[in-house]
């Protein structure tokens, strides 16, 4: 199957340094729409129509966010488009903010209008900085063409951590405190950046926006599974001929963006989703890309049999440990004590109780972890354990040798 072009439909076509260009291309049509034809309400109830879900990683449903954000008591809300993108082998949004920065402007001024917003925040990835003018000038243009009346955007730069891509972390950044997660609950869309009722949306979800108010749910909806609607774009990276940006239906077997578009050969593993994302191995090829079986922030990253299973979950585990906000005790320290069994695996002084010692941390960090990343920091281990567990069963033997 070809790629499916829905959210990357302009880009390459239009000039993003021009919206007369995106103009042409229809759009902000959607907007007007949006502002003329519908009441706020049934903007949230076309999204929520929709099945859309968010891309950041979650899945969560993007309607019922707005929904929750709208009914919350108060008239001051905000909207932050999270532009972090941190996630280990994720670029798709800064390749959607280089080719199509308007359609997220777009995005984001439906959205505050169906949520009530005044104030939106764009946080841009501190490594970004290099799309600072354009992402500025894009709202500058729609602002001069009149389409940004009823909300203000305002562009904030990321703080260059990992936890900066948490929402809650996120918005401590936003805020000017410590870049960390927060206690849960209360949650954003009751009480998020300054205490006030906060919808937080990936860039890719937002460029879906557009689409769906311009051709009506009942299209969206038919398009990819049935609890996964739409198209996602994904970053491919690794032991790839062709590593890039790509854009499938969701429900797409793997083995038709691995093997096909991106020309993998000799596959041994995947990490779907970035560091955090699941590891699978290269029999599983056929595995749906869909929210059903897994799918992530959208990051593929490609291993071939020349690579070593120990030292992808040691180089990622490093990571996390290096990332941790250090806020909570077991991604702080949970982390860092993954880190020295797993060099204990990488230089021959691994023993039998060193496995039971991971899955027993995995365990305690996937419970007690205070945000989603150190809950889900254990999962390289975890997943290299169920399909790789050979090679760290190698290792322990391999000690065994070296000590007799």
């Amino acid at each position: 199957m070809p790629e499916k072009r829905i959210i990357l439909k302009n880009c390459g076509l239009i000039d993003p340094k021009e919206i007369n260009t995106s103009l042409a291309q229809d759009g902000f049509k959607a907007l007007t729409k949006a502002l003329t034809e519908m009441t706020p309400e049934q903007v949230i109830e076309e999204i929520k129509a929709s099945g859309l879900r968010g891309r950041g990683g979650a899945g969560f449903p993007c309607g019922l966010k707005w929904e929750l954000t709208r009914s919350a008591a108060g008239n001051e809300k905000y909207l932050i488009c999270n532009a972090d993108e941190g996630e280990v082998g994720t670029f798709k949004d800064r390749y959607i903010i280089e080719n199509d920065p308007f359609s997220l402007i777009e995005g984001i001024a439906i959205a505050a209008y169906a949520i009530g917003v005044k104030q939106a925040y764009i946080y841009l990835r501190a490594e970004y900085h290099f799309l600072l003018d354009q992402l500025s000038n894009a709202i500058s243009q729609a602002r001069e063409k009149g389409f940004l009346e009823h909300v203000d955007i305002e562009i904030r730069e990321g703080a260059g951590a990992y936890i900066a891509g948490e929402e809650s972390g996120l918005m401590n950044s936003i805020e000017g405190g410590r870049v960390e997660a927060r206690y849960k609950p209360p949650f954003p869309p009751t009480e998020g950046l300054w205490q006030k009722p906060t919808s937080i949306n990936n860039v890719e979800t937002l460029m879906n926006i557009p689409r769906i108010i311009l051709n009506g749910a009942d299209w969206f909806n038919q398009i990819g599974t049935e609890r996964s609607k739409g198209t996602k774009v994904f970053s491919v990276s690794g032991d790839v001929a062709m590593p890039g940006v790509y854009e499938l239906v969701l429900g797409t077997p793997l083995r038709e963006l691995v093997m096909e578009l991106a020309r993998a050969k000799n596959v041994k593993l995947l990490q779907i989703g970035g560091a955090s994302g699941r590891i699978i191995p290269g029999t599983m090829l056929d595995t749906p890309l869909s929210f059903e079986t897994m799918l992530g922030a959208g990051a593929i990253i490609v291993f071939d049999e020349s690579r070593d299973v120990i030292d992808i979950v040691s180089r990622t585990m490093e990571f996390f440990a290096e990332e941790s906000c250090g806020k909570c005790s077991p991604c702080r320290e949970g982390t860092v004590a993954m880190v020295k069994i797993m060099e204990r695996f990488a230089g021959g002084g691994a023993a039998e109780r060193d496995i039971k010692l991971l899955e027993e941390l995995s365990s305690a960090m996937v419970l007690t972890s205070l945000c989603g990343l150190g809950q889900a920091a254990p999962t390289p281990v975890t997943d290299s354990l169920q399909h790789f567990r050979r090679a760290y069963e190698e290792r322990i033997q391999e000690a065994k040798v070296v000590k007799q």
